[in-house]
């Protein structure tokens, strides 16, 4: 990306500096602690790796807010808020999966996420954007694919931690896309797989009951590289993450058509 703003080159340095706290721990946990489920995890490369990248935003940024996974919210008169996920992919890290990453993203009020950085350091992928800027891995281009059919796409997609009806329903939206594309994909980090729609791994990835955190970075960098990102009945995309559809483009609509269903509003309640 030619000219990088001050605040893109600041988030790329801290969250490779966070990712090298990841992988002191990777491979060495041995001890964590359950949130709201058996499955909802945090570990000290969770605490360590948002406590360093909170210091390093209240150093540089001081009357910036912050909204991060582990620590919660701090609230300042700015117009600017970074969105951190210190490690999207806890339960992947902790069986020593290496897909998981450090999200950071920034948002200016009456624009949205002007910045973005999703960090994989355990293969060395760091996805970056700016708003109007494009989309890059590694410091080259992506972009996301063209197909325009359902049955030649493959998509991703997450589950709730809460088995309620939308834990049921969601196995029949899975089903559903099941039979109509190649396949469907369960990764475990939302951050990534909106990252890999934007390079073109995926043509599609829906979820929902996620978290600003989730999704604020990874859907920018997916925009940039020629996503359109939404809410599932093609409005705008809920920034608390409540919904989510990233598409090339080309599916959206077919993708849309299923998800709007009425048998399916209970997930809009």
């Amino acid at each position: 990306m030619k000219n990088p703003s001050e605040f893109l080159t600041f988030a790329i340095v801290i969250a490779k500096e966070a990712g090298k706290i990841q992988m002191e721990y990777f491979g060495k946990i041995t001890a964590f602690k359950k949130k709201s489920t058996n499955i909802d995890l945090v570990t000290n490369a969770d605490i360590e790796s948002e406590k360093y990248i909170i210091n390093q935003i209240t150093r540089k940024y001081p009357n910036h807010s912050i909204l991060a996974e582990e620590s919660g919210d701090t609230f300042n008169e700015s117009e600017y808020l970074w969105v951190i996920d210190p490690l999207d992919g806890t339960t992947n890290f902790t069986h020593n999966l290496p897909i998981f990453s450090v999200s950071i993203g920034l948002v200016k009020k009456k624009i949205g996420t002007v910045c973005a950085v999703v960090f994989n350091p355990s293969a060395d992928k760091c996805f970056y954007a700016e708003y109007k800027k494009g989309s890059f891995l590694n410091n080259k281009p992506i972009k996301c694919t063209s197909n325009n059919t359902l049955s030649d796409s493959l998509l991703v997609t997450g589950f709730p931690y809460l088995h309620d009806i939308k834990y049921d329903l969601s196995f029949e939206i899975f089903k559903e896309f099941y039979d109509k594309t190649r396949g469907l994909r369960r990764l475990g980090s939302a951050s990534l797989d909106l990252c890999f729609v934007a390079m073109g791994r995926f043509d599609g990835y829906y979820e929902f009951g996620l978290k600003p955190w989730d999704i604020c970075a990874g859907s920018l960098i997916a925009t940039e590289a020629g996503a359109k990102v939404t809410d599932w009945d093609n409005s705008k995309l809920p920034f608390d993450g409540s919904r989510i559809i990233a598409t090339n483009g080309y599916i959206h609509s077919k993708m849309t058509d299923i998800l709007s269903k009425e048998k399916y509003k209970k997930i809009f309640k």
